[in-house]
């Protein structure tokens, strides 16, 4: 296989027969270059994805990311088909490298949140649950971090999703999905770009929003959210309006109240996605 591109360390892109493929290898970015040869035993890992905008997405998350983040991710989702029984699709590495990136923007602010879904999945996910702890755990142990149990409910809902092969009903969720975001646009004057990056890394975090909606999944707040949404609230005026505004249509549409916990995730999202618009070369 021939080296297209080096990553990073450990992440080359390169030409597996008529597909570009990325590869991890550990090192591979001291010991080859481009153009160069790599062979099958080199490799500890192989990641081969469906369309151009998911290798696109996944080439800029890499070489944004730590180095190192992959090979976390990797041991993650290998415990994960180990203990689950099941071989999982090569997007889930996209979208948990995306959530740990995420995660430890927020662990860098001590934004974390309790989650409104955390006895739910601990009631009737537990296997997936016991695998989101030690998810954590490891991640706690790679970067020297310590981390509350309750964002383990939003590492397990990554596994959930692709465990789960039972469907909501699809039209109902992108029709949904369009109006939060025609909502976002109208508040914020501008056209967001759907196929960019940043949308993509929006669009996951909205779509498990929305399924928790079709399925009558939005729980109470906690007692202790109070606080972390006022001061999101104060930060982020802008998003705390939008997010005023996709309540109201929640309520008309699905006779459904977001809670207070519901509220800060769309904050601190609506505000990621809005303060990097027109940025190209950051996450």
């Amino acid at each position: 296989m021939k080296i297209i591109q080096i990553i990073n360390n450990n992440v080359a892109l390169v030409k597996k027969g008529g597909h570009e493929v990325f590869i991890v290898s550990k090192g591979i970015g001291f010991r080859k270059k481009k153009g160069q040869q790599v062979s099958e035993d080199e490799i500890e890992k192989m990641y081969i994805l469906d369309s151009y905008e998911m290798l696109e997405h996944f080439s800029y998350l890499l070489s944004k990311s730590d180095s190192n983040d992959i090979l976390l991710i990797s041991r993650i989702i290998e415990n994960a088909e180990e203990k689950l029984g099941i071989k999982v699709s090569d997007y889930l590495t996209l979208t948990l490298l995306d959530h740990l990136e995420f995660l430890l923007e927020r662990a860098e602010k001590n934004q974390f949140i309790a989650s409104p879904l955390i006895w739910d999945i601990r009631r009737f996910y537990p296997r997936h649950f016991e695998l989101a702890l030690e998810s954590l755990q490891m991640i706690e142990k790679e970067k020297n971090l310590s981390i509350p149990s309750d964002e383990a409910a939003s590492i397990a809902l990554h596994f959930i999703n692709f465990w789960d092969n039972k469907k909501s009903d699809r039209l109902l969720e992108m029709q949904t999905l369009s109006d939060i975001v025609s909502i976002i646009e109208k508040h914020y004057t501008f056209k967001i770009d759907e196929s960019s990056t940043n949308f993509m890394r929006f669009s996951t975090h909205l779509q498990y929003f929305i399924q928790r909606i079709i399925k009558s999944e939005l729980a109470q707040s906690e007692g202790n959210i109070s606080l972390l949404y006022q001061q999101i609230s104060q930060l982020y005026p802008e998003a705390f309006k939008a997010v005023q505004k996709i309540k109201i249509y929640i309520k008309h549409q699905f006779k459904a109240d977001i809670s207070m916990n519901e509220e800060t995730y769309l904050m601190m999202h609506i505000n990621r996605l809005t303060e990097r618009i027109g940025k190209t070369d950051e996450i």
